[in-house]
């Protein structure tokens, strides 16, 4: 995975609560095998109407939005079920970060596991971040290593975030290349085996 240390991009508002990853990624689309191409399927119900045609109702179909990178979701984010295709519809779609009062908390851990920053703030702070750039097409800047975000006015609004997965994230680290980092301390182990266990 790419390292994400610090994200400058255009923030997109979708206030609703208990988007489940069904309504981020449908059921119909999740036989492909590859982890890519998912994001023009994103949203799918929502963001198209029945001919195919996009939905001029739906929030990130507006023109403003177009382009963002960033995401300031409402309540319970992800909710539903398990699927790991919901972070995959979303990176693929072009979100880097995801703002949000409350995650699911397995969709929670798998952003963070496949390159992406889920943010939780306090709902005030987020309703004010959610009022301050609805239709707006406002950038935002976000500092994983001092852990704050500037709007675009310049102020800063601190948030936190487990130390573990902000180390992963800084450092472009997924399950496997952690793992490899400790090959060294692997091989020194094998090698102390008694030769009928290394056979």
């Amino acid at each position: 995975m790419e390292p994400l240390v610090t994200h400058k991009g255009k923030a997109a508002v979708l206030n609703r609560i208990n988007v489940d990853t069904d309504q981020i990624i449908p059921k119909q689309f999740l036989k492909r095998i590859e982890r890519t191409g998912y994001g023009r399927f994103a949203f799918f119900d929502w963001r198209y109407l029945a001919d195919g045609s996009p939905n001029p109702d739906f929030e990130l179909n507006q023109p403003i939005y177009e382009g963002s990178s960033i995401l300031i979701a409402g309540e319970n984010f992800g909710c539903g079920s398990s699927r790991e295709h919901a972070p995959w519809a979303l990176d693929d779609y072009g979100f880097k970060i995801v703002i949000a009062p409350s995650f699911a908390d397995i969709f929670h851990q798998n952003c963070f596991k496949n390159g992406m920053l889920p943010i939780r703030l306090d709902y005030d702070v987020w309703k004010t971040f959610a009022a301050s750039y609805e239709n707006k097409g406002y950038e935002m800047t976000v500092d994983l290593e001092k852990q704050q975000i500037e709007d675009h006015e310049g102020n800063i609004t601190p948030f936190d975030v487990d130390p573990h997965w902000r180390e992963m994230l800084l450092n472009g680290y997924d399950e496997i290349s952690l793992t490899l980092l400790l090959e060294d301390d692997i091989q020194a182990f094998e090698d102390k085996r008694s030769s009928w266990l290394r056979a």
